[in-house]
This record gives C-alpha cells, sequence and structure tokens, in this order.
C-alpha cells in the first residue's frame, strides 16, 4: 500500500499489454448490446485497484498503433509468431480511448514505436523531477528494464488481472540476479519467443543468467572473451556455448537492440494539470458505463471519485454545428488532433492562444487558418462537407436481417456440429472457448505436443492459432478448433451483432467522422462500415447482408489508381504521366519501361513486380521492404537493381519524393495539391528511426491526402448537384470507404442517373493543373454489396 508523502507519483499504463491479458482472464463478458467488454472490464477493474492501492496524482495511457514499427522495419519477423488479434479485441482496444476520455486520462501514442517506447520516452523525459515517482502499470515483464531504484518501479501482474506485484530495483535483483539495466542484454543471449526475437540458439535461461552475473551486458562479454576463453572455462562455461557466444555475436547484439525499449520516441510529455480524481467526466463516465453494463463499477466510481451524472459544463449554449466548424479548423491547423471535443477545443485555445472563452478561441482558430493558407480547404471542401456527412449519418443502409438470421441459423448450425466432433475427439465435453480448458485437452488428454511450445504471460501452455497450426496433422481436432474459432468470430462480431443495430427506420446507421484521421480519409464508427471483412468466402456473406431497398440498385463508384494518378499529377513525370494520358494499365505500362520490353512481351510476374513497386514507393519502401514484398527467391541486390532500374526510369518522381523529404525537412510539414497540410515533428529528429518514419510518411502524405481530398469533393459536389436537383431521395449516398462511394439509386433511374455521378466524380480536379492525367472511375451495381457486376448504360 503507497503512503502518501511530498513526492507525487505518475502511473504510466501500458494500455495494450493490460487489455490483452484482461481479453483472456475474461473473455466472455458482454454488454447488453452484444459488445464484446471483458477486456474492457478488466481494464477499469486494474484501474480502480491502481488508485486504491497506488493513490496516483496523474494516470497516463500508452497506446501502441496498428502498423509496422521500427522494429518490423529491422527485423521482418519481429513479432511474426503471434497469431492476428481477435476482431473482438481490437474493438475493446479501440474502445478503451473512449474510457480514457471519460477518467480524463491522457493518451501518447507515436507512428513507429511500441507502447513500450511512449513510456520509456516519459521516464527520460521526466529524469529530472525529483519530485515525481514514476509507476508502469504492465502485464508485460519486457517494462523492468526501465527500473530505477524507487524512482521508476513496475506493477505487473502475476496472474488474472487481481495478482499484482510492485517491482523496484531491488526487487528485479532478487527475482533476475541482475540488474534493470541488464534486461535487453538477458533477451539479447537467450531471446524472446513472445517476440520472435532470436537471442543466441542453444542459450537458454539458466545459461544467459549466470553469464550475465558474471561476465556483465553483452558489449562486456564479447570484450572479455575477444582477450581470454579462460576466465569463461573458469566460471563453468562449457565449450559449447562458447563457441555459441562467438559465432552468434551478431544475433546477440541484434536481438539486445530489438529489445531495448527506446527513450527517444517523438512525443513531447507534459504533466497533466490536474490531479486525475478530481478532473473525472462524472456524467460522461457513468453513461459509458450504463452503456457497456457496468453497473457493478457504476457505484464503486460514484464513491471513490466522488462524482454523480451532473450536466457537461462549459459547451451548453453553443450550437453543435459551431463546435464542429471549430473542430475541423483544429484539425485542418493539427492533423494529429482526430476527433477533438469541445474540451480540445478549449483547452488548445488556452496553452497556444491564451483565450478564455470559445469565442475567442474561434477567432484565434480564423486567423491561424489564414496563417497557415487553409481558408480554401476549410471553406470549400470541409465546410460543405459537415452537411454531407450529418446527411449520410442519417440515411443509413438497409440491412437484410432475415438474410443475416438465416446465415446466423447456418454459421451456429456448423459451429454446433463442429462442437460435437470436437467433444468427440476429446472424449469429453468442455469450454471450447476457454484457453485453459482447451490446453488440458489437447495437451493433456490427447498428449499433443507442438514444436517449440510457447506458452502465455500467465504461465499456460498457449492455444493460439500459430501453436494449433504447428499440430493440424497431427490430430483432427485441431482443423475442428481452428474452423471453430473462424466461424465464432464472424458470427458474433458481424452476423449476430448488425442486426441487433438497426434502427427504426429499418437501416443500419454509422457515424462518418470528419476528422476521423490524420490523412484527410474520412473515418467510421459504431459500427465501423468500412471494415466489413470481404477476403474469406463468409466474410463475403457477411456483405451479401447489405442491400439495396426495394426498387433501388446499389451503385457502386470507385476511383481507379487514385493515388498513382495523383503521383503523376504532383510528381509531373512525364513517363508516368504518358501512362495515364494514353489510358495504358499502369502496371504493366511501368513493367514495360523499367524491363524494356514490348507491352505483349510482359509476363504476370513482370506486372506483379511492378505492381509491388508502385504502390510500395508511394509509401517510402526502402529495398530491405522491396526485396521483403518480392518474395524469398529475390536477393537483396536484385531488388536493388530493380529499384534502380524503377528509378532510373521514373527520374522527375525520383526527384520529386526527394524534394517533398527535403521541404518537411525545411518546414515540418507536407501540403497537398489543395493546401492540406500535415505535420511531422520527427522529421528532424536525430535518431534515425525516428527521422527515417516521419519521411516515409512526408513521401506518402501529398499523394494519400490528394487523393482523399478529390474523395471530399467528390461527395461535396454529388450532393449538391442531388440537393438541387431535388434527388436526395432518388439517389441516396450511403458509405463512402477508401475510394468508394456507395450509392442507393431508384432501379428505373440507373442509366439516367449513373452518367451524371460518374462526370461529377471524374471532374473533381476541374480548374487544377493535372497535366493531361485523366482521373476515372469504375462503377458496378447490383442488389447487395457483394453481387454488384460492372455497370454499362
Amino acid at each position: 500500500m503507497a503512503t502518501k508523502t511530498n513526492t507525487q507519483t505518475l502511473v504510466l499504463l501500458d494500455t495494450h499489454a493490460i487489455l490483452h491479458r484482461a481479453y483472456h482472464a475474461l473473455p466472455d463478458f458482454s454488454s447488453p448490446s452484444g459488445e464484446p467488454t471483458g477486456a474492457l472490464y478488466g481494464l477499469v477493474t486494474m484501474l480502480l485497484k491502481i488508485s486504491e492501492e497506488l493513490k496516483p496524482d496523474y494516470v497516463v495511457a500508452c497506446y501502441d498503433l496498428a502498423e509496422p514499427t521500427y522494429r518490423h522495419i529491422a527485423y521482418e519477423a519481429y513479432k511474426g509468431t503471434r497469431q492476428k488479434t481477435d476482431d473482438e479485441l481490437v474493438r475493446q482496444i479501440d474502445r478503451s480511448r473512449d474510457l480514457f476520455a471519460a477518467f480524463n486520462i491522457p493518451i501518447y501514442e507515436a507512428s513507429g514505436f511500441e507502447a513500450d517506447d511512449m513510456l520509456g520516452t516519459i521516464v527520460e523525459q521526466t529524469k529530472d523531477r525529483t519530485d515525481l515517482s514514476v509507476v508502469i502499470a504492465s502485464g508485460d515483464m519486457d517494462t523492468m528494464q526501465l527500473v530505477e531504484k524507487k524512482r521508476v518501479q513496475v506493477y505487473t501482474l502475476r496472474k488474472g488481472i487481481k495478482d499484482t506485484v510492485l517491482y523496484d530495483e531491488k526487487a528485479v535483483r532478487e527475482r533476475f540476479g541482475f540488474g534493470p539495466e541488464l534486461m535487453p542484454d538477458y533477451k539479447g543471449l537467450r531471446g524472446d519467443p513472445s517476440d520472435n526475437i532470436p537471442g543466441i540458439a542453444g542459450i537458454g535461461e539458466k545459461t544467459a543468467t549466470e553469464l550475465i552475473m558474471h561476465f556483465g551486458s553483452i558489449e562486456s562479454i564479447y570484450t572479455k572473451l575477444k582477450k581470454s576463453e579462460k576466465p569463461f572455462l573458469t566460471k563453468g562455461v562449457k565449450a559449447r556455448m562458447i563457441t555459441l557466444l562467438r559465432e552468434q555475436e551478431e544475433e546477440a547484439r541484434f536481438s539486445k537492440m530489438l529489445a531495448t525499449i527506446r527513450r527517444d520516441a517523438p512525443i513531447t510529455f507534459t504533466l497533466p494539470k490536474e490531479e486525475w480524481r478530481s478532473s473525472v467526466d462524472g456524467e460522461k463516465l457513468l453513461s459509458l458505463f450504463s452503456e457497456l453494463g457496468f453497473r457493478s463499477l457504476s457505484a464503486r466510481i460514484k464513491t471513490f471519485f466522488n462524482v454523480e451524472a451532473t450536466a457537461e459544463a462549459g459547451a451548453e449554449g453553443i450550437p453543435e454545428t459551431e463546435v464542429h466548424r471549430a473542430a475541423v479548423m483544429l484539425w485542418l491547423i493539427e492533423s494529429d488532433r482526430t476527433n477533438p471535443t469541445y474540451e480540445d477545443i478549449v483547452e488548445y485555445g488556452r496553452s497556444y492562444f491564451k483565450t478564455d472563452t470559445f469565442d475567442e478561441t474561434v477567432k484565434a482558430l480564423e486567423k491561424e487558418i489564414d496563417a497557415r493558407d487553409l481558408r480554401r480547404i476549410y471553406e470549400t471542401i470541409e465546410v460543405p462537407l459537415m452537411e454531407v456527412i450529418a446527411h449520410m449519418n442519417g440515411v443509413g443502409i438497409t440491412l437484410d436481417t432475415g438474410y443475416l438470421k438465416r446465415l446466423s441459423k447456418t454459421f451456429h448450425t456448423e459451429l454446433t456440429k463442429l462442437e460435437a466432433d470436437i467433444y468427440k475427439h476429446a472424449g469429453t465435453e468442455f469450454n471450447i472457448n476457454s484457453p485453459k480448458q482447451l490446453g488440458e485437452v489437447l495437451y493433456d488428454t490427447l498428449g499433443l505436443k507442438p514444436k517449440n511450445q510457447k506458452k502465455t504471460a500467465t504461465g499456460q501452455r498457449s492455444t493460439r492459432e500459430s501453436e494449433l497450426v504447428k499440430l493440424e496433422n497431427d490430430h483432427p481436432i485441431v482443423a475442428a478448433i481452428l474452423r471453430y474459432r473462424e466461424l465464432q468470430k464472424l458470427a458474433s462480431t458481424y452476423v449476430d451483432n448488425l442486426p441487433t443495430m438497426v434502427g427504426d427506420d429499418g437501416r443500419l446507421h454509422t457515424t462518418f467522422l470528419q476528422t476521423g484521421t490524420t490523412t484527410g480519409r474520412v473515418a467510421s464508427k459504431d459500427p465501423n462500415l468500412q471494415n466489413i471483412p470481404i477476403r474469406s468466402e463468409e466474410g463475403r456473406a457477411v456483405r451479401k447482408g447489405f442491400v439495396a431497398s426495394k426498387g433501388y440498385r446499389l451503385v457502386s463508384i470507385d476511383y481507379s489508381q487514385i493515388d498513382l494518378r495523383m503521383a503523376a499529377i504532383l510528381s509531373k513525370d512525364e513517363k508516368l504521366v504518358e501512362i495515364f494520358r494514353r489510358g495504358e494499365d499502369v502496371h504493366s505500362g511501368v513493367a514495360a519501361r523499367v524491363f524494356n520490353v514490348a507491352p505483349d512481351a510482359i509476363t504476370k510476374e513482370m506486372r506483379r513486380r511492378a505492381k509491388i513497386i508502385n504502390f510500395g514507393i508511394l509509401y517510402g519502401m526502402g529495398v530491405n521492404a522491396l526485396r521483403g514484398n518480392l518474395g524469398a527467391d529475390t536477393s537483396r541486390e536484385e531488388a536493388q537493381e530493380f529499384l534502380n532500374a524503377y528509378f532510373n526510369t521514373f527520374t522527375r518522381l525520383a526527384e520529386y519524393l526527394e524534394e517533398v523529404k527535403a521541404f518537411a525537412r525545411t518546414h515540418g510539414y507536407t501540403t497537398t495539391l489543395f493546401g492540406r497540410r500535415r505535420y511531422f515533428p520527427g522529421i528532424t529528429s536525430g535518431a534515425p528511426f525516428i527521422r527515417a518514419s516521419a519521411e516515409r510518411m512526408a513521401i506518402n502524405a501529398p499523394v494519400q491526402g490528394t487523393a482523399a481530398d478529390a474523395v471530399r469533393i467528390a461527395m461535396n459536389r454529388v450532393y449538391a448537384y442531388l440537393k438541387e436537383q431535388k434527388l436526395l431521395d432518388d439517389v441516396r449516398m450511403l458509405l463512402q470507404v477508401h475510394d468508394e462511394i456507395v450509392f442507393e439509386v431508384v432501379e428505373s433511374r440507373v442509366d439516367e442517373i449513373v452518367p451524371e455521378l460518374v462526370s461529377l466524380m471524374e471532374g473533381v480536379l476541374e480548374g487544377e493543373e493535372t497535366h493531361g492525367v485523366p482521373v476515372t472511375v469504375s462503377v458496378a451495381t447490383g442488389v447487395n454489396w457483394t453481387e454488384v457486376e460492372e455497370w454499362r448504360k
């Protein structure tokens, strides 16, 4: 139990580690609407336990982002043994942001870095605060390396979400036999199967511990080993281990690098102005708990935080439209501030403009919009889009609930059969969804033994997909379990859940978010209809449930290769421009020029390679990433030759990409064709990984951002046309997904209306310098979102 002193306590939450642990400890919790909540319940329980035991003055949440980090770039197989995160857990990770907003807990995250790096950077940036004690709350032992005497401690989970222990430096030494600073060296030697860090093959925990206790860090070990083997032999290190050390020095040093938590992530930590318990949004928190079904926790929250559901102060009396306009301006000024709230706007005003009221902040935002040359994009794109987004949110899309109920029956019939087959193979009934019970059946009852068997963080034998796949040919129960999991996930997340979200009008309504991304694309939530699965046959069956209303047809209009067209326009590369001017297939056209062959001599492999590099270049893909994407049989030299040939062919594109990086380094941001800015604070970082990550994002931002602008302009133009022609009921704009807009059009008017829609969407760059590059779309129509065919008048 913590005792309060003059020292303040800052708790840093390793959010993903806590959520993962809670998800597997409480897998079956769900809200009244069927939303999975086990991980969220565990997160809140952990947070309350932390509050009661540690009595923190400040709490901060650190997040991983769903994208590769610099470790993945350095080592493609990093965390490669981990199975794909369950969709239910992904939903709860996203939802946890709502919890932190209600708890008034700030979030820190950075592209290219992990949550551990956020923790390390905050520890580093607070090292001079002698009045501040830092406690890292995590379900992951990796953070032990950050422990520093009693200034930085780790509060970690031993089992489940209730059994916890607090590690200071003394406790780390007692457990491992060496200090926190040597934890990366320990992993450098023995590796880490959970993160797929190789270490030295043949050296396990015991040998790694002894080496570090006797000889110190990896650098020290190799310095001493290069002088003489004798001290190692004297300490009982076997000759075979010495050989392994010598042969795998590079692996050891590389593994240590992967295991080392970075302390220079591109974030600037500031201590919250208010102590967190006094700043909790009571009404928002209790409302969210009610929605999630956390009745038992609501009473604890009221007592612990001394809050009641009271009216939200501040925004009362201000029209929602005015708040939305201000939010859009703030987002344009700082693209990383996605979905800013009223509180975000006012706080930004206080911090950056020294304003006291909302009105004063709005006036300051207006001036800043002009100062950053954002007036055009704000007034001509974003303000009109507000009405379009509101309209689309209100329209919704028809869901064939009868079909989904039949599909649910089909899925559950197969699930029941699979369940029976699994019980028959096992010789007993058990909870298939319980990792513990499943592990006992597979590994004890049936005696299956996966090669290099992994264990969970709690010490249980893992039953995740990557482990089960190893056993697929050993026993028929395994294939049945894998199929059961796949089908159950689709059933619970989509087939069973979506019909419960249909409104009184019989339509499913999402919430499109105008300011939901840093790139300028429109986002979607509750439910996210931009992420309906299409990869598997069963996934496509889910999409089939999205249908046209009676008397209507679904019309999907999709921009063709819009990113590459924007790259041609922005770079003015004559050879790339020529491909689009001539109406060539862009991948075949690039292949013909790079491989210097006639069009009829292009092979499928040539086109495949051209396609990989076409898209990869726009994302700053280097030679190693290119080699990995081309295939295992491609050497680094071959990949480099291909890259050189590409840039020697499209020389102006190569120059343009370098110009974008140079501009970003000088100004700190990039712009789209229409002036949208995206800022990159890490572009001038002294840390190579941070700088390289920022450069890759900067290369892509103008292209992707211009494509996003074009889609937004198309939405505005189409909506204005439909409104002017009084066609908003005959032609309903339903969905915006990536480069696609989905409409519902009166069946008798499809051939009449579609050419108008195509003309409006293909004319989005009217008045802009396109250098003759046409913007084109493809059109498909059908009765549902899966069964659509190319439209021909």
